[in-house]
Order: C-alpha cells, then structure tokens, then sequence
C-alpha cells in the first residue's frame, strides 16, 4: 500500500520530498486583501526560502524537524527574480 508521499509524487513527477529537515526560522504574515496567512520557512543548509499558505496560524516550527513535499518556483521582487520553494505537504518528523 502507498503512503500518501508516494501518490503525490507518482502523481506529479516535479515534486520533490525531503525528510528530517531542520527550520531555522519561521515568519507568519497576512496576506494583503485576503484570510490566508503566507508561512515562510528557511531550512539548515538551504538558502531559499519555502512558503506555505494556511488558514490559521502555524505553531512555530523554529528548531523543529519537518518532512515537506514541495516544488521550486520563480517570483519577482523588486524587479529580480528569486528562487522559492512552494511547499504543498508539510509535517513534523
């Protein structure tokens, strides 16, 4: 039987999973005329920054391990182009 990590992956072939990751900050902001809250994380040996987008607030996950399911993306800030991480699974290890 396949763990739902296997199906999102068999499913979509950009995906990328990493496990035991450890969080070196996380910074929870509203997003402008909208309920969703954009969660950014930075992890130990990674320079790019993974958001996620939630209803509610997060708990903090500084110092805390996760396993993430995410997919690399481009967004423009201030007219360069950064490297993001989009997150679609996360979870504490």
């Amino acid at each position: 039987m396949k763990s739902p990590v296997d199906k999102l992956l068999n499913k979509n072939r950009e995906l990328i999973h990493s496990e035991m990751m450890k969080v070196n900050s996380h910074v929870q902001r509203e997003e402008k005329n909208t309920d969703w809250i954009i969660n950014t994380i930075t992890l130990e040996g990674y320079d790019v920054p993974f958001r996620f987008k939630r209803k509610k607030g997060y708990r903090n996950l500084k110092g805390a391990r996760v396993n993430l399911t995410y997919y690399a993306g481009v967004e423009n800030v201030a007219g360069f182009d950064m490297e993001v991480m989009n997150v679609v699974r996360i979870r504490m290890a």
